[in-house]
């Protein structure tokens, strides 16, 4: 089995007592890094999470699954940590989904408002079947640029679903084959 050092040289030299991150290649997907998380991230040690899975990323694995059943909490600066990182991947084509977290924790991105942003699923079967899903989309015609019908604001669509254009607040639906409606 790959070590994290296997998949990142030098990955494990920097640690971090309250987080715990490990690594394991995504089979049959391309460019996927399954990271599992281990504790809790917090405003002390969010540079740390930030410095490493932007290693991940920059080591050209931009599909994302962060198992998180072993997570305890999450700050609001790993909120945004997170939400920069999954703006990087989406610029890059990837995704990232969160598997398994606590009930408190989905709580806590929902008050926030990042339910949006993320595709949360309770296990790691449903990860596995929900990235496969984004990366076949990939190889289609997402991501899409529209302009939103209300505001005209270029709108990204990594993917069909329901979406809140950021500018006027209108709910934009994009169906798998790319077409766009106002609902």
């Amino acid at each position: 089995m790959e070590t994290n050092n296997d998949l990142i040289p030098g990955f494990d030299e920097i640690t971090e007592e309250t987080l715990k991150i490990t690594l394991r290649r995504i089979p049959n997907v391309d460019k996927g890094c399954l990271i599992s998380l281990t504790g809790f991230i917090d405003v002390y040690n969010s540079t740390f999470f930030q410095s490493q899975i932007t290693r991940v990323i920059n080591s050209d694995f931009y599909n994302l699954i962060f198992e998180c059943s072993n997570l305890s909490s999450i700050t609001s600066t790993g909120f945004g940590i997170l939400t920069n990182l999954l703006k990087k991947v989406h610029f890059m084509g990837g995704e990232i989904v969160l598997s398994g977290l606590q009930p408190t924790i989905v709580e806590t991105i929902e008050l926030l408002g990042f339910a949006h942003f993320f595709k949360m699923v309770n296990s790691l079967e449903e990860a596995m079947k929900e990235f496969g899903a984004v990366v076949a989309m990939q190889n289609s015609i997402f991501p899409k640029f529209l302009n939103c019908p209300s505001c005209q604001k270029v709108l990204r669509a990594q993917h069909s679903g329901r979406f809140r254009c950021i500018n006027c607040k209108t709910v934009i639906v994009v169906s798998d084959d790319g077409n766009v409606t106002v609902e």
